[in-house]
């Protein structure tokens, strides 16, 4: 079952005088992993390479690196370990000595998998994709309802009238959630199941 982590984590280590930190954390979204890599990059740093994974979106960086040496490793450890909505950075001070292809590869998805190891994992739930439309003062009580029960919000469209919006639930919460909505909106919110 594919799990997430419970919160950020970090793991340190020394490779023939080059220094390694691997940073990893939970995303929900995209902008999420963008936040994570931008707040933690070391500008000092010789490389800041990085991977994150959000169901079927995925991306990675080499940062300079030789192709294929360190995004590409860091993503597979991500997926080798069955982790999703996962952000990994691996920042790296070169130590004057060449660790050549091989030894990128094994440094940098090496850190990622021993900081994935070590971190507290987190089941994902099977979530549904559902969408209804709600008023702007609604909106908020919506989001709060919804993060309660541990839904995702995939994308919201501003219309004239309101919000659209697509979330994604764990099946068990659906009949809850529904509830939660005709309450907040006196039983004008429906939620209509996507096929995705």
């Amino acid at each position: 079952m594919p799990s997430t982590l419970v919160g950020p984590c970090e793991f340190r280590e020394e490779i023939r005088k080059s220094r390694f930190i691997t940073l990893a954390s939970p995303i929900t979204s995209p902008a999420d992993a963008q936040a994570f890599i931008e707040q933690n990059s070391d500008l000092s740093a010789t490389h800041n390479c990085w991977a994150w994974k959000l169901g079927a979106q995925y991306r990675s960086t080499d940062d300079g690196e030789p192709g294929g040496t360190a995004g590409r490793p860091i993503l597979a450890a991500i997926e080798a370990q069955d982790f999703d909505q996962v952000v990994v950075l691996v920042i790296r001070w070169y130590g004057g000595i060449q660790l050549g292809t091989g030894g990128l590869a094994r440094a940098y998805g090496g850190g990622a998998n021993k900081c994935l190891q070590q971190a507290e994992r987190l089941p994902l739930i099977n979530r549904v994709t559902l969408s209804f439309d709600c008023s702007f003062s609604e909106l908020a009580l919506v989001k709060l309802r919804l993060g309660e029960l541990h839904g995702l919000v995939q994308s919201e469209t501003f219309t004239a009238i309101g919000v659209e919006l697509l979330i994604a639930l764990g099946l068990e919460q659906v009949e809850t959630f529904q509830r939660q909505l005709s309450d907040i909106s006196r039983g004008r919110i429906v939620l209509h199941h996507k096929d995705v």
